[in-house]
């Protein structure tokens, strides 16, 4: 065994080694990448050959956290690991964008890269090192790729920009972006902000791109130590045809060009045109030229439909469906669409519309995240819908798949920044978007639906967000370049970039890139975010026709939720002996009561259907958290009666002695001949034992004095006196901790 070791430093000196030579010997290329106590292992297994008539690239990215690097059980039944997690799968997704454009245009055998997190440090987020690892196993591999590349996190905290930052600093950050790059280009990004301007985006790239760099050095190194990886594999995956080739171009190209130059609005009706010509063109061949080239056809002509669409858009400057390069499609939204809904809104943009839902719940709703690393609850969730309809496809619905988790992730990071905060709000919040028309861009009308509807809803957000998705076609060898703003579904699939900017009208809140170019300039990334801010202002001024801010109150059906809290030694006596002093109060008044400790406190919410049984449920709890004080007047309860007085309840589970003496201001024989069992009387608090902390009341202090009676001070008794202390009721200050 000689494993072989490469590492270098980040810019703050942490020290990150890539090892290959030890584990996993029998894939293609694997690698361990360890940061701190935190180790990846990742492998990359290629197939020799491609599958018959495979025409693109069949790669499968995965990651998954292993409950024991972490020294922890899964959660749930199923002690084991099961299906991926979200996070998981998000950034299984991060390396996947950022990989899958460098594989070599005709190359199409299966490739499966398997990122496992093996061990790890608590205070390290392991996600910054999956691209890493990735790469370094395809570069120590015989598989072809045109890398490496590299993943980095950057924050800003504190106004200082930090590479791959600890866990516990994240809370104080501002910027927080996961970027992909290679040595000379960035071709992923994707993360959240505090409302910051263009200029920071930029400058966080920049810091990104040269940490990178580093880390692509240092995997060529690493791989220049590997005889098997110098020479990649010999392959022949694609049969071609030069002379055919020129064949369809010389057929179809101008038709396709005049088509995208002229501009069709509808989606069906410009890919009826397009396959029309396609049509046209097959119908003219012989029999045996049909056969010959099908394996040919659809791919030669979806690069000339690629060829003609851009070329048509850079010499024009207009677009495939008419509009001018920076043009917004035409929006129409609406709330309250949905009326047993807590908020809904319909949001729609040309031929894409998300209609969505908000749900206000409790703390009983909150989400529980149970991961290696990453572990609590949340109490704000956004789920993204594609049902087959949105795109006029059948096919079967199954489990949620990466994209509708990816895309409802980035909505959820956008809306995060403007929702209230948990001392404002003690809502667990839900939105669902569903798209019921796709055409580019779905996941910014869900963050514009998500803003409308929580606004319907009543929830008091910041400020309003829009997201807008912009599009890049480049011309390499002329220089030409236009940057569109809400592409469409084809700009997105034809272009170089799907950049999505989702924030508010003073800054981004999130963001979402992939680049499909070599060559991407600062200057050009500087244009596309000045033309997005333009976009958004202007999807922000539609917005306002609709609704401009949150309702002033929910609507009659939502829960009425109420926070109070109270210090953590009362928490027992307000769940009583098997829960049935909390029990008994929800029976009571029909509400629900959550009790959670936080710190020192306990924090309870009283969720509720009407003010009455709200105040209810907080005079029980001031009553059972209440410290008696002497002088004041309580209405209790006769608990029990001896023959030196009575034990009244005057708090929950608080008992004072009203001594028969101070009953009434005449002389009783018997307590009975003034009360019994059950009886509620008001009576004063005269005394606190200071040893003890028994109570002392009167009763009769609170009465009418007869006339010509002698005055008596306050707590004197001239009854007849206990012979033992043991016979009196323990009594105490604070309530028993059943």
């Amino acid at each position: 065994m000689n494993p072989i070791l490469k590492t270098f430093q980040l810019p703050d000196g942490r020290e990150v080694s890539i090892e290959t030579g030890r584990l996993a010997k029998q894939a293609d290329g694997s690698v361990v990448v360890k940061l701190g106590d935190t180790m990846l292992l990742a492998t990359v297994v290629a197939r020799q050959e491609a599958g018959e008539n495979v025409d693109f690239m069949p790669l499968s990215v995965e990651y998954r956290e292993k409950y024991a690097a972490a020294g922890r059980f899964p959660g749930g039944f199923f002690k084991r690991e099961t299906r991926p997690s979200d996070y998981e799968v998000l950034i299984a997704r991060l390396v996947d964008r950022v990989l899958r454009p460098l594989f070599p245009d005709d190359f199409h055998a299966e490739v499966q890269v398997i990122i496992t997190l093996i061990s790890a440090d608590r205070n390290i987020m392991p996600d910054a090192l999956a691209g890493l690892a990735a790469s370094a196993a395809l570069a120590v591999s015989d598989i072809p790729f045109l890398g490496p590349i590299s993943e980095v996190r950057v924050a800003r905290i504190n106004g200082q920009f930090v590479v791959n930052p600890n866990i516990s600093d994240l809370a104080n950050a501002d910027i927080d972006i996961l970027v992909g790059a290679t040595m000379e280009n960035i071709m992923m990004v994707e993360g959240e902000m505090k409302e910051v301007s263009e200029d920071a985006m930029v400058e966080a790239l920049r810091v990104a791109h040269d940490a990178i760099k580093v880390q692509c050095q240092a995997q060529m190194d690493l791989a220049s130590q590997i005889e098997s990886s110098k020479v990649k594999r010999v392959y022949c995956h694609e049969v071609n045809d030069a002379e055919y080739m020129q064949k369809i171009h010389a057929a179809c190209y101008d038709k396709i060009y005049a088509m995208a130059a002229k501009g069709v609005a509808d989606k069906h009706e410009r890919k009826t045109i397009i396959d029309t010509i396609k049509e046209e063109f097959v119908a003219a061949l012989t029999e045996e030229e049909k056969v010959k080239y099908a394996p040919m056809t659809g791919r030669y002509y979806h690069h000339l439909e690629k060829e003609a669409v851009r070329n048509a858009t850079l010499d024009a400057r207009i677009r495939v469906d008419g509009r001018k390069l920076d043009q917004i499609r035409p929006i129409w939204s609406s709330v309250d669409y949905l009326p047993a809904a807590h908020g809904s809104a319909v949001f729609t943009r040309g031929e894409t519309q998300s209609l969505t839902t908000v749900t206000l719940g409790t703390k009983l709703d909150e989400q529980v995240v149970d991961g290696a690393v990453i572990e609590g609850k949340t109490n704000f969730m956004l789920h993204y819908n594609f049902p087959p309809f949105a795109t006029k496809e059948v096919k079967p619905i199954r489990s949620t798949s990466r994209r509708e988790i990816g895309h409802g992730n980035l909505a959820l990071r956008a809306l995060k920044p403007v929702l209230p905060t948990d001392e404002d709000s003690h809502y667990t919040i839900r939105i669902v978007s569903d798209i019921l028309e796709s055409n580019g861009s779905s996941s910014m009308a869900t963050v514009c639906a998500g803003t409308l509807a929580l606004m319907d809803a009543g929830v008091k957000i910041k400020k309003p967000v829009s997201g807008i998705a912009m599009g890049l076609i480049t011309d390499m060898k002329t220089g030409k370049y236009a940057v569109l703003s809400d592409i469409l579904g084809d700009e997105d699939h034809l272009g170089d970039m799907d950049f999505k900017v989702c924030g508010t009208a003073d800054g981004i809140t999130a963001c979402q890139m992939d680049i499909k170019c070599d060559g991407l300039s600062y200057d050009i990334l500087k244009e596309a975010l000045e033309q997005a801010k333009r976009g958004r202002m202007h999807i922000l001024g539609e917005m306002a026709k609709t609704i401009t801010e949150p309702r002033a109150d929910y609507k009659p059906f939502v829960p009425r939720i109420t926070q109070i809290k109270i210090p953590r030694e009362f928490i027992g006596a307000i769940i009583g002996p098997g829960g049935k002093v909390i029990q008994e109060m929800q029976r009571e008044t029909g509400t629900t009561i959550v009790i959670e400790e936080v710190g020192e406190f306990g924090v309870i919410d009283i969720v509720a259907d009407n003010v009455d049984a709200r105040d209810a449920v907080l005079n029980k709890i001031k009553r059972i958290v209440a410290v008696p004080e002497v002088g004041e007047i309580y209405k209790g309860k006769v608990k029990n009666i001896q023959p030196f007085g009575a034990f009244i309840e005057i708090l929950p589970n608080q008992d004072g002695l009203l001594h028969i003496s101070e009953i009434e201001w005449r002389r009783l024989e018997k307590v009975e001949d003034a009360l019994k069992v059950g009886d509620e009387v008001e009576v004063k608090l005269i005394e606190v034992d200071p040893k003890t902390g028994k109570l002392k009341l009167s009763r009769k202090v609170l009465l009418p004095k007869p006339e010509g009676m002698p005055e008596q001070k306050e707590g004197h008794r001239s009854g007849p006196r206990p012979e033992h202390r043991s016979e009196h009721r323990p009594d105490h200050r604070h309530p028993r901790n059943d």
